[in-house]
């Protein structure tokens, strides 16, 4: 592959193993936001294309690397623990121990969407796994909501790479808008919580 709009690292992963490859890319995505799903799905659905790999194979593959590096951030949420958790936000500004109670809450009321839905949201199909692992959520359900919603992601991708041919460079652009309307939407949340926290009486007090 000489794709310049890849890097070079995700080419030869995928030269050198092929689906396999592909799958090893997308379990560092999730571990690492910032590498590009948007890039390595739609190349290989293309690398599928040009019959250099089995699309059923890059499919499967995919699928097993996000739900491998999600399964990795699960265990750090694990580990870290709800006490530490609550621990560490008491000590952040602005926060309170009473806001890590109400999300804490709402997840377990709506953890389950969270998750599945999660896993089909830029900047946060990573990080849902983390409060997840915090909750203890029952593994073979977190495993089970992780698998399809990575299922449904990874495919649109590929077969959109897939279907592209030549052309998958397009699907970046359109993944591109959609994160950036996602972080600005996230900014906008915190800021208007920091906003409201700074005008209520009694910002300094924290409930125990």
């Amino acid at each position: 592959m000489t794709e310049s709009s890849a890097p070079q690292w995700i080419n030869s992963l995928m030269d050198t193993l092929g689906a396999p490859g592909a799958g090893i890319a997308i379990a560092l995505e999730n571990l690492f936001p910032p590498l590009p799903s948007e890039v390595i799905l739609p190349l290989a659905g293309f690398a599928a294309s040009t019959g250099q790999m089995s699309l059923i194979a890059v499919l499967l593959w995919t699928t097993a690397g996000s739900v491998i590096g999600a399964l990795a951030l699960y265990g750090v949420g694990a580990l870290l623990g709800r006490d530490r958790t609550v621990a560490i936000a008491a000590k952040l500004p602005l926060v309170k121990v009473s806001d890590i109670e109400r999300t804490e809450a709402w997840f377990l009321r709506h953890g389950t969407k969270a998750v599945l839905f999660g896993r089909m949201i830029p900047i946060f199909r990573s990080l849902i796994s983390v409060p997840a692992g915090v909750e203890r959520m029952p593994l073979p359900v977190f495993l089970g909501l992780t698998t399809l919603g990575s299922a449904i992601w990874n495919t649109v991708f590929v077969l959109a790479g897939y279907a592209l041919g030549e052309n998958w460079t397009d699907v970046t652009g359109y993944v591109s808008t959609y994160s950036k309307v996602v972080l600005v939407g996230a900014v906008l949340a915190v800021l208007l919580f920091v906003g409201v926290r700074m005008l209520r009486p009694g910002v300094g007090r924290r409930r125990g």
